[in-house]
């Protein structure tokens, strides 16, 4: 194989590379990013709401009088409240990691078409150049 026909096969790997392969990578490791945090704060939100709930059940078995019975119903009351202010700031936590998977998305996609232009152009000056040359060549062989 001719030191041309490397070099070519050698820009023609980096070229696929830093267009294809390149962004793909970064783009799987942003998305396994944003699951590994969405699945960690949905398992903390289960384990909160599960511990919540064996509370509560556990409560409801233990009333033995009215005075149990009563004291049940105002920690329920509690606990729903506290379950709701937990609901809100999870449903905040879940819509903060989805914008910002987003944005990182949306940088992700700007600097591949911006790596895709400056590699289009520096593709267009070298056939221009190559072109310049065989007319060039040809013009003084004959």
């Amino acid at each position: 194989m001719s030191k041309t026909t490397e070099q070519a096969t050698e820009k023609a790997t980096q070229q696929f590379e830093s267009l294809f392969v390149a962004p793909a990578r970064a783009y799987g490791s942003l998305t396994l990013e944003y699951y590994e945090k969405l699945m960690a704060a949905q398992l903390d939100a289960f384990r909160t709401y599960t511990d919540l709930s064996l509370a509560q059940a556990r409560a409801w078995v233990d009333v033995k009088d009215a005075e149990g019975l009563k004291q049940v119903v105002t920690d329920q009351q509690k606990a729903v409240q506290e379950l709701g202010e937990r609901l809100q700031g999870d449903t905040q936590k879940v819509v903060t990691l989805s914008q910002e998977f987003l944005q990182k998305g949306q940088k992700l996609a700007e600097e591949n078409v911006k790596s895709g232009q400056k590699l289009a152009e520096e593709n267009v000056k070298t056939g221009q150049k190559l072109a310049e040359d065989a007319t060039k060549k040809a013009q003084s062989s004959k």
